[in-house]
């Protein structure tokens, strides 16, 4: 036979009053449930108490009531008191235990302890009475507590008790996630909390009032009841009929509804108003699930999409009375989001249908998905024509691949393939939703961008070394050139010498890492490199292994116009970090909304220009071209010229090189060519990149992205299981804690090394010296 289990409502924080017939009662605090029962050992019992309650088991007494006495207080001591409390409880299902000091025990009132007492120096009480056959019902549930004790289903069976805040929405709740603690709201009737009295007193207004449906009626129901003040129970409640009377026993209040014949309408067939009990004036705490505290803030959160927990618990304090942790403020909020943008599940099951979309209202978009054996999503390619079409027309052949963490749900990584247009403003080309940054996943995804961009022309790639890009972009884009990213160069070089270096000659050594790496001329670099060496030969090999045909510009052989960094998208990421909270077709639309955006305006911007160059590129040239006027050329033989001025330099126009390499580094002639120019009377315009003048940046932003319709409610007769698609969401979720933000801007700055003052070692202080 299986044991008998107790509830234990243990209660701390609150006082005890003597009535006038010399009865206690315990007024204030919180309280916490606990299953015990007769093996339950009380020193396990303490420490679950304590850890509920942030106090010591060293100083803890436990007592309780006998059952009928409620004017002597029984004392726990020992595991034998703790079954014979078990065994005194009969048929009862719950107990009240209160966590107290011996000075906390009211005055006139006997204590009967039923061992030794135990002594405690711990000052507070233990604290709020509540019970399950009551409206006050716990404000927190320990994990001992079951889910199918927590929850009350949205349709309750006959003689279910339900109290004001009963779930009455039918909103899909995620179990796996849900924490019992966060189920429960504790919402406190004061008088100055008059809203929800004045919003939801006449939801109900009588006899033959009318619904659109049940769960209209029980919404209004709820409500009612909040604003009045009393809890109730259903005596019917099924998919024909509901009854509905007071909670509080012998009180004659009761409501009758049922379907209006002939209709789907649903009609108050009878009520009784009265009520015999205290009604309205109970001062009592109400239970609020999650669902309803969401159909109160949805509103608000579509008005205010970053409308956060902490001032969603404060409006929702201030105007209902109610508290709610952040969790629960957090969680309600996320039912709010879901009814208003719809389910992160239903979005993945939609995708065949959203990129059929793409690709019918953008020809010439490229809109891919897979998924894994179990049918859950594993990666999607975006790319729109019109970028495509840009990129090829207008942009130079130079992309920057990077990543960037989606905080949503489902988790995973977007990967990006940004290009610059000829004001080097960003330019996105094309991207991806993945599970994960792996190997697999990015070379998928260089496949995927080979397909859509245009191979003809070589293209240099400024990327990360690591995560398989290396080997990928070899094998698939054989003609092309990958620069290293000098972000995540540094950081490697930062980690692979950590604790070796004090932070000056760190500093020093990064310094001069940049500076070979922008160096144009072999000599540059050497003397950079030789920089590094006097601080560390260690250090001074790993630049040299590292590769530098891959990221210095005096050995580098593609074009990236002295961009370094692959991080260059960063207006895009700040896009992503707007929208990757919300369902995955609802975050790739809103991307094409904002490149769309960005498209229209640029093209209109661009038509005022009146200019040849971009505005950046006609800047620079003409602060180049004032810095020529004070060079001094020479004609040596033919097309080649030499230039002096601080140095000499060799400029050979027909060849578009200057031996400083900034002509070609930068696609602009240097202040040495303009001089020339200016010597032979040729114009510099006509030694410019292609890429940057007005026309190809017009050329860049020619085409544009047309809206998709039906992201937010796709038509069902097109669904994805009527094609025999199916995807499912990914089975990672999101972790606990503040989410990872991608970090901006390049990671140069060095943690401040620790150095003893005395030796002047690393990786300790003069206090835990050992050479002293």
């Amino acid at each position: 036979m299986a044991t008998k289990k107790v509830i234990a409502i243990c209660q701390s924080g609150g006082e005890f009053v003597t009535n006038k017939d010399g009865s206690l009662s315990y007024n204030g605090g919180e309280a916490y449930a606990i299953d015990v029962d007769q093996q339950t050992q009380l020193s396990d019992f303490k420490v679950e108490v304590a850890e509920m309650f942030n106090c010591s088991t060293d100083n803890m007494s436990i007592k309780y009531f006998l059952p009928g006495n409620k004017k002597t207080l029984i004392t726990i001591s020992k595991d034998k008191d703790l079954k014979r409390m078990v065994k005194f409880l009969g048929d009862s299902d719950t107990v009240d235990i209160f966590i107290m000091t011996e000075e906390a025990v009211p005055r006139n009132q006997s204590i009967m302890p039923a061992s030794s007492e135990l002594q405690c120096g711990h000052q507070g009480l233990c604290s709020h009475h509540f019970s399950d056959e009551s409206p006050e019902f716990l404000t927190r549930w320990s994990s001992r507590t079951t889910v199918s004790e927590a929850v009350v289903p949205a349709v309750a069976p006959e003689d279910a008790v339900v109290d004001m805040a009963h779930a009455i929405d039918k909103v899909d709740m995620d179990m796996a996630n849900y924490t019992h603690s966060d189920n429960i709201a504790l919402i406190s009737n004061d008088d100055k909390h008059q809203k929800a009295a004045q919003q939801w007193e006449n939801t109900i207004t009588g006899v033959d009032q009318r619904f659109n449906s049940f769960n209209e009626f029980r919404e209004a129901l709820h409500k009612y009841s909040i604003a009045h003040g009393f809890a109730y129970k259903y005596k019917k409640n099924d998919s024909h009929r509901v009854t509905v009377k007071c909670k509080s026993q012998g009180c004659p209040w009761r409501i009758y509804a049922s379907r209006l014949s002939t209709t789907q309408l649903i009609c108050i067939k009878k009520m009784h108003s009265t009520h015999s009990c205290e009604g309205a004036i109970v001062k009592a705490g109400y239970r609020a699930t999650r669902g309803w505290v969401g159909t109160i803030i949805k509103e608000k959160l579509k008005v205010s999409p970053n409308y956060k927990p902490k001032d969603i618990a404060d409006d929702i304090k201030r105007e209902y009375g109610i508290q709610l942790n952040y969790s629960q403020a957090w969680r309600a909020k996320e039912i709010a989001r879901e009814q208003l943008q719809g389910s992160y599940k239903e979005a993945y099951s939609q995708l065949p249908f959203f990129c059929e979309k793409i690709k019918e209202t953008n020809p010439g978009s490229f809109a891919t998905f897979e998924t894994k054996e179990d049918s859950s999503f594993h990666r999607l390619f975006i790319s729109f024509h019109a970028t495509i079409s840009g990129f090829q027309q207008g942009c130079r052949a130079l992309l920057f691949l990077d990543s960037t963490p989606l905080n949503s749900k489902y988790q995973g990584m977007l990967l990006t393939a940004t290009a610059a247009d000829g004001d080097d403003g960003v330019f996105p080309v094309a991207f991806a939703v993945v599970d994960a940054e792996t190997e697999e996943n990015w070379s998928w995804f260089l496949v995927e961008l080979k397909s859509a961009v245009s191979t003809a022309r070589p293209i240099t790639f400024i990327a990360d070394f690591q995560k398989g890009l290396k080997k990928s972009l070899t094998e698939i884009f054989d003609n092309g050139f990958h620069g290293y990213c000098l972000h995540y160069l540094t950081e490697k070089l930062n980690k692979d010498l950590k604790g070796q270096f004090s932070h000056e000659a760190r500093r020093f050594m990064i310094n001069d890492f940049y500076a070979a790496a922008y160096a144009s001329r072999l000599e540059i670099f050497q003397r950079c490199t030789e920089n590094i060496k006097g601080i560390s030969p260690e250090a001074f090999n790993w630049v040299i292994q590292s590769e530098p045909d891959h990221w210095s510009n005096a050995f580098f052989g593609g074009a990236r116009y002295n961009h370094m960094t692959s991080n260059f998208g960063q207006v895009f990421y700040n896009w992503v970090s707007e929208a990757n909270d919300l369902p995955i077709t609802q975050m790739v639309d809103v991307l094409r909304g904002k490149i769309m955006e960005l498209i229209y305006s640029r093209r209109i911007d661009s038509s005022q220009w009146i200019t040849k160059l971009t505005p950046s590129k006609e800047e620079k040239l003409q602060k180049d071209t004032s810095t020529a006027r004070s060079l001094q050329v020479l004609l040596s033989h033919g097309s080649t010229f030499e230039v002096r001025g601080e140095s000499i330099d060799i400029v050979d126009i027909d060849h578009w090189d200057c031996s400083c390499k900034e002509w070609q580094l930068s696609g602009l002639p240097c202040c040495h060519a303009i001089a020339v120019f200016d010597w032979i009377g040729r114009s510099p315009y006509d030694y410019c990149s292609r890429y940057f003048t007005v026309e190809s940046y017009r050329l860049a932003y020619a085409e544009s992205i047309q809206p998709v319709p039906n992201v937010d409610r796709p038509v069902k007769m097109e669904s994805a299981a009527q094609v025999g698609i199916i995807v499912t969401p990914p089975p990672t979720k999101r972790p606990p804690g503040r989410p990872k933000m991608k970090q901006a801007g390049s990671i140069e700055t060095i943690k401040r090394q620790l150095q003893c003052s005395k030796c002047k070692g690393l990786g300790h202080n003069k206090k835990t010296c050992k050479d002293f």
